[in-house]
């Protein structure tokens, strides 16, 4: 079975983005870069990969999951393919037609297909974003482990790495997950690379 992944950066307060959908104050230290890079190598969107010099095989995974938040900031840019050497989906209801035919449009039974996903062989899944995104697979119990990328600034407000409305709604909110670290890097610019596995309650 494969592992649904949420592989994200952060600031402190736990904010993925600004109101605006913009990621000003996550580190761009080169040094922090190079290591991720090496390490998360799939990670690094197609277009940046020659530019960069990036040409490892995937090591983690081999399908990205974006919502439509996330996919419309390369989209602004005229990037429709944004992962092109991973199986790319697009969760939204509200784009009704794919803008690339790389990029797979889910509308509808999104558990069952993620559901579905993951009981295939392969690598893993990677869930990069958004917060409501986030939040349906939580609530739904298919994010086995959340990888962190906690960046040394506090953000005040912004999108949330889960969306509190959601959490309310599906009776969250009074709830608690244990998660497990089973790895950790510290880098010299302060940024935390935390490694939790989701433990899951046998209730």
């Amino acid at each position: 079975m494969r592992e649904l992944i949420y592989y994200v950066a952060c600031s402190v307060d736990g904010f993925i983005a600004h109101p605006d959908g913009s990621h000003d104050g996550f580190s761009q230290d080169g040094e922090y870069f190079v290591d991720l890079f090496a390490s998360f190598p799939e990670t690094v969107p197609s277009h940046l990969r020659d530019v960069m010099g990036i040409h490892s095989e995937n090591k983690w995974f081999d399908i990205v999951l974006m919502g439509r938040k996330t996919y419309e900031i390369g989209l602004k840019d005229g990037i429709t393919s944004p992962y092109s050497h991973l199986k790319q989906y697009l969760f939204s209801r509200s784009i009704k037609e794919s803008p690339d035919p790389n990029v797979e449009l889910v509308a509808d039974n999104a558990i069952e297909l993620v559901t579905g996903l993951k009981n295939e062989s392969g690598k893993g899944i990677w869930l990069c974003g958004g917060a409501n995104l986030a939040t349906t697979l939580f609530t739904n119990k298919l994010i086995d482990r959340l990888i962190l990328k906690i960046n040394p600034f506090l953000m005040g407000a912004g999108i949330p790495l889960f969306a509190g409305s959601i959490l309310v709604s599906r009776g969250f909110a009074n709830e608690s997950t244990a998660l497990e670290l089973i790895d950790r890097k510290v880098y010299n610019n302060g940024v935390l690379l935390l490694d939790y596995k989701v433990r899951r309650s046998n209730k």
